[in-house]
């Protein structure tokens, strides 16, 4: 009994919303206990030893650094890009929840895109593992959003979730803790963000950073176009001169900018839509869809979405953390774990 106390003590169970751009932690009996940019940045000093910054701090040097210092961000899309810069980024990450202390190893879930290839689910599993998990259980994005979102995923009738994180945009429906139907795209919060730097660089002459673009998403950003338009001052390069530079846009142009990727994302929703059995598509009319990630900040998506499909659309509190809190929730379920988990 002492053996079992000591070890409920030292592994400390954690469920961690690996993101294209954030990532998430979760710790049992804590809740939400890290929120850092997936970014990594390092500069070799010789063979043996190197300066190491991850998270905020790594995130702060994007476009800023000199050839000495590589900039690297793990994932791309979604899935793992480079296993080594993420199983770095994990193993800081644990070990800065558990206050540096080496020795423990947690059960962690983590979730994962519904689209991945059993190889990028190795590379997920073997990346924690390698920052010291002592057990991986590998969750789906979008069943995470949903029970962090509240949806009764253990009833028999459909809820449809729809997770718009950077890397990609998570369309499904689910019902008795099974995903009916999934779809997983690419083209998400960083999509959007190169639509704003492309029509800024086409149309003003003007080079942005893609951390400027995020923030001209965030600032002025909306899913069409409407009669509050509002404006936002952009410091940039100018091609043409190559001088720094200050212009002023307004919202319409950056919904023009996004307007493509926005109408792929609403296609998407459609798309589940038709391809369910007609008995879940009538739950869907009286439960609705909810949003969840970053991408459901996006100013009108909402409304967007529900003018199209004629079907209420809801954003939850703190829709960036869904996926964190519905994983971590699956932290005081075991079984229910294993079930979702499929192990």
């Amino acid at each position: 009994m002492l053996l079992n106390f000591f070890a409920s003590r030292v592994s400390k169970d954690l469920a961690i919303d690996l993101g294209t751009a954030n990532t998430l932690v979760f710790a049992r009996g804590k809740g939400i206990v890290l929120n850092e940019p997936s970014v990594v940045a390092i500069r070799k000093k010789d063979r043996r030893s190197s300066e190491v910054w991850i998270g905020q701090d790594a995130k702060k040097m994007i476009g800023r650094v000199p050839g000495s210092i590589e900039v690297f961000r793990p994932l791309r899309e979604g899935v793992i890009a480079n296993f080594e810069m993420a199983g770095l980024m994990l193993k800081f990450f644990i070990q800065k929840v558990h206050n540096r202390k080496a020795f423990v190893r947690p059960r962690v879930i983590i979730s994962v895109p519904s689209g991945v290839t059993p190889v990028e689910r190795r590379a997920v599993r073997d990346s924690t593992l390698y920052a010291g998990a002592q057990e991986v259980y590998l969750v789906e994005e979008a069943m995470a959003a949903a029970m962090g979102a509240g949806l009764p995923v253990t009833e028999p009738m459909s809820n449809m979730i729809v997770d718009i994180g950077g890397g990609t945009t998570e369309v499904a429906i689910i019902s008795l803790t099974g995903v009916v139907y999934s779809n997983s795209s690419k083209i998400a919060g960083d999509t959007l963000d190169m639509d704003i730097l492309n029509f800024i660089r086409k149309n003003y002459s003007i080079l942005i950073g893609l951390s400027t673009a995020e923030q001209i998403k965030l600032m002025v950003g909306r899913a069409y176009l409407d009669d509050e338009v509002e404006e936002v001052d952009i410091k940039g390069r100018d091609l043409m001169d190559g001088i720094p530079k200050t212009i002023t846009i307004n919202s319409n142009d950056i919904t023009l900018a996004i307007m493509d990727s926005v109408n792929s994302i609403v296609d998407s929703v459609k798309s589940a839509l038709e391809g369910c059995p007609p008995e879940l598509a009538a739950d869907i009319i009286d439960t609705g869809i909810v949003l969840t990630g970053g991408g459901a900040l996006l100013k009108n998506l909402d409304i967007r979405i529900r003018r199209e499909i004629g079907v209420p659309v809801i954003v939850p509190e703190d829709p960036l953390t869904t996926v964190a809190r519905g994983a971590g929730m699956m932290l005081e379920d075991i079984d229910l774990l294993r079930e979702i988990a499929g192990t």
